[in-house]
């Protein structure tokens, strides 16, 4: 991956870590309720999750890529079409107040974590969000381990 590939790539993430999401608002409901040794380790989950997505869309897409050309660009093209279609839903629908209560968590590490991970493994926005734009900016034939 080249640096300017890496930039870009890490402002999307940036971007999209920035903007309030069930991870988000759980990690902040969290430190509210609970502190930030018990945010940290659910964030620590939520990151792991993250690479494991990313991870499966990478392996996923550089098979995809090399063997089944067009069905890479159409799911390239249907990743695209869901999250415009995510964009005008969410512009749409506004904002509305809700009553939010939360609890003190009372795990450690191992919840923390778990909790963390299972969040961004039950969000299929993030592999469509990857999908979209992991092809885009990376190139799924140079790929190597270290990446």
């Amino acid at each position: 991956m080249t640096p300017t590939g890496f930039i870009a790539y890490a402002g999307a993430l940036a971007i999209a870590a920035a903007i309030p999401g069930p991870g988000v608002t759980a990690l902040v409901a969290r430190a509210l309720g609970s502190g930030f040794r018990s945010s940290l380790f659910m964030a620590l989950g939520l990151v792991v999750g993250d690479l494991a997505y990313l991870t499966a869309v990478v392996l996923g897409l550089a098979f995809v890529a090399q063997t089944f050309g067009t069905v890479f660009l159409v799911v390239k093209w249907l990743g695209v079409a869901y999250l415009a279609w995510l964009a005008v839903a969410f512009w749409r629908s506004g904002i509305s107040p809700q009553k939010i209560e939360a609890g003190k968590a009372r795990g450690g590490f191992v919840e923390g974590v778990l909790s963390g991970l299972v969040l961004t493994l039950g969000n299929p926005k993030t592999m469509i969000f990857y999908l979209a734009l992991t092809p885009t900016i990376v190139d799924l034939h140079a790929i190597t381990v270290a990446d």
